[in-house]
C-alpha cells in the first residue's frame, strides 16, 4: 500500500481555517519508521514558508540523521521534573502555551507523564495546547492505541503499558501513515539505525520478529484507512450528505457493562474497535438492579464500575446508566430506541445450572434479541490465547 506524502501546505491550509488548533498525527508500526525524521522535515518545510514553528517535545534516540533536523529549529527548552528521587525531562507545557507558536511537534504521544505534572498522559498536553489555538503535529505507534491493546498483547506477546484513547486519534484533522517494508526496518535495525549495537540482537527476537512487524504493520495500515473513512463521513456531514450510508446504515454498537466484570476492559476495546469499523456512534450501558443500588454495592465493585465508566469515556463512548429490575429487557429497549444494531456482551459466569437453562443474560440477549447482530466475547479464550 502506497501512502500519499502529504505536503506542508496541505497542513497549513488546515492551519487557517479555525480558532482552534489543527491536529496532524503521523503513525508508525514500530520504533524506526522514521515518524520523528518526517515532524522535523516537516516543520524545516513549515518554517520556510513563514510559519511560527517549534519543537515542543522531540525524542531522537540519539539517531544523527534525526538530531541533524533539529538544528536550526526552535526548541522549547525541556522541563526537569523530579519525583522520588527520579528526574526525568518532561514538555515544558507552561512553556510552549506561553510562548504561544503556530505549530509545535510534538512526539511520543502516548507518553506518562510523572505524576507531578499537571496531566497525567502526554497526549492530554496536546489537547491543552490544541484548545489555546496552537496547533500540533504528533507522533506515536499504533500499538499504543487503547482499543488495540488486547489484541497487540494477544498476536505478539508484548504488553504495551503505555497507550492513548482512540477518541483522541478521532479528533485528527489528519492521519498520515508512516509505511515501510518490514525487511527494510530489519536493515535498518542491523546498521544500527534504531538502536545501539549491543541492544539489536535481542530486539530481533523479542519485539522486531518479523510476524510481531507483519502484524503491526497491517494494524496501522487498516487504523490508518478506517480514519480515512470517518474524514470521508464528516466532510459529507458538512455538506449535508447522509455520512451514515457507509458505517451507520449498520446499527450504532452498544456494549453492556455489569457492575463488577471480570473483562470488562476486553469488552470496552471491542466495542471501540467495532464502532470505529462502522463508523458509527457507540454506547456504554450499565443496568442498575435493585440489589446493586450505590448503598448495596460493596466498595470494591463500586471502584471497578467507575474505573470502566472512565475508559468508556476515554474510548469515546455515550455511557448510559439505567434502572431495571430485568437488565435484558432494559437493554433490548435501549437498543431499539436508540438504532442499535450491534450488542457485545461477555459470556456469563453465573452456575452452569443456570447457563444450561438459558437463563443468563447472554443466552437470553441470544435467544430475545430478534432484530440485533449479538456478539458474546468469551474471556477465557482471549486468557488461553496469551504467551
Amino acid at each position: 500500500m502506497t501512502t500519499r506524502r502529504p505536503r506542508a501546505e496541505d497542513f497549513l491550509e488546515l492551519v487557517e481555517r479555525g480558532r482552534r488548533g489543527r491536529l496532524k498525527l503521523y503513525i508508525g508500526f514500530a520504533a524506526g519508521v522514521g515518524k520523528t525524521f518526517r515532524m522535523l522535515e516537516e516543520a524545516h518545510a513549515l518554517k520556510a514558508r513563514g510559519v511560527d514553528v517549534v519543537l515542543g517535545f522531540v525524542e531522537t534516540h540519539g539517531r544523527e540523521e534525526t538530531e541533524a533536523l533539529v538544528a536550526g529549529l526552535e526548541l522549547v527548552p525541556r522541563q526537569r521534573v523530579s519525583y522520588r528521587d527520579v528526574t526525568v525531562e518532561e514538555m515544558d507545557l507552561d512553556a510552549v502555551l506561553a510562548r504561544r507558536p503556530q505549530v509545535a511537534i510534538v512526539d511520543e504521544l502516548a507518553h506518562t507523564n510523572l505524576p507531578v505534572c499537571r496531566n497525567r498522559k502526554r497526549y492530554q498536553d496536546v489537547q491543552e495546547l490544541l484548545a489555546a489555538g496552537i496547533n500540533v503535529i504528533g507522533a506515536f505507534n499504533v500499538q499504543h492505541l487503547e482499543s488495540l491493546n488486547d489484541l497487540v498483547e494477544r498476536n505478539t506477546g508484548v504488553t504495551v503499558r503505555e497507550t492513548l484513547p482512540d477518541s483522541f486519534l478521532k479528533t485528527a484533522d489528519q492521519v498520515v501513515n508512516l509505511d515501510l517494508a518490514v525487511e527494510d526496518l530489519h536493515e535498518r535495525l542491523k546498521a544500527g539505525k534504531i538502536y545501539a549495537p549491543d541492544k539489536v540482537p535481542h530486539a530481533l527476537e523479542r519485539f522486531f520478529t518479523g510476524d510481531n512487524l507483519s502484524t503491526l504493520r497491517e494494524l496501522a495500515l487498516r487504523e490508518v484507512a478506517e480514519s480515512l473513512d470517518r474524514a470521508t463521513a464528516g466532510r459529507q456531514a458538512l455538506l449535508g450528505e447522509d455520512a451514515s450510508q457507509k458505517g451507520g446504515a449498520w446499527g450504532r454498537v452498544l456494549v453492556a457493562l455489569s457492575s463488577h466484570p471480570p473483562r470488562a476492559a476486553t469488552l470496552l476495546r471491542r466495542g471501540s474497535r467495532m464502532a470505529g469499523r462502522l463508523n458509527t456512534d457507540w454506547f456504554v450501558v450499565y443496568v442498575e438492579t435493585p440489589r446493586e443500588a450505590p448503598h448495596l454495592i460493596d466498595a470494591e465493585a463500586q471502584r471497578h464500575l467507575l474505573t470502566n465508566i472512565e475508559k468508556a469515556k476515554e474510548l469515546g463512548a455515550e455511557v448510559v446508566r439505567l434502572r431495571s429490575g430485568d437488565p435484558v429487557a432494559a437493554l433490548l429497549d435501549f437498543a431499539r430506541s436508540h438504532g442499535v444494531g450491534h450488542i457485545i456482551i461477555g459470556r456469563s459466569n453465573q452456575a452452569k445450572w443456570r447457563q444450561r437453562l438459558g437463563l443468563t443474560a447472554d443466552a437470553r440477549l441470544l435467544r430475545e434479541g430478534e432484530g440485533f447482530d449479538i456478539h458474546v466475547v468469551s474471556f477465557e479464550s482471549h486468557e488461553e490465547k496469551r504467551p
